[in-house]
């Protein structure tokens, strides 16, 4: 595969993976990953200063999995829903097929019950994107969030 097209197909797993929580397929982006895909939301602050905090560290897929299914059956939260824009993907460095990649991220949270919108969440995300035979998935998904807080709690990933 040419180097364009396995951006394409890198951008497109971007998006789809924004695109799945933004429908309410939030149960989708656990098919983007490898079974030992990783995913970590974590401030910038805390990651500048190699701080290991993180308000969401899921160590595979299974682990992100369970949270979905306890956001779907067990929490108890006010119910809204995101839109994701996505810009500036770059694959910084690659090594046979495995691709690592940055691109900015902004989410817009609306509440469903009265409308409110708000910047939810703004930074970065650091990608390891393997191709397989079955195409690009994730190896890791690392969301840096420029502010020092997620105002409220997050439910849904992001």
């Amino acid at each position: 595969m040419s180097p364009e097209l396995q951006h394409r197909a890198i951008e497109n797993l971007i998006f789809e993976w924004a695109r799945a929580i933004d429908e309410d397929r939030v149960e989708d982006i656990v098919d983007l990953m490898l079974d030992t895909g990783t995913y970590k939301v974590q401030s910038r602050f805390n990651h500048d200063r190699q701080l290991p905090m993180a308000i969401i560290d899921c160590q595979s897929a299974a682990q992100l999995r369970d949270r979905i299914r306890s956001m779907r059956i067990a929490n108890v939260y006010e119910p809204h829903h995101y839109r994701h824009m996505v810009s500036g993907v770059q694959v910084i460095a690659s090594e046979d097929q495995t691709h690592q990649v940055r691109s900015n991220y902004l989410i817009i949270r609306t509440m469903d019950l009265d409308g409110d919108m708000k910047i939810f969440s703004t930074g970065q995300c650091r990608d390891e994107i393997i191709f397989t035979d079955n195409g690009p998935s994730f190896k890791s998904r690392h969301f840096l969030y420029d502010s020092r807080f997620i105002e409220t709690l997050l439910v849904i990933p992001i």
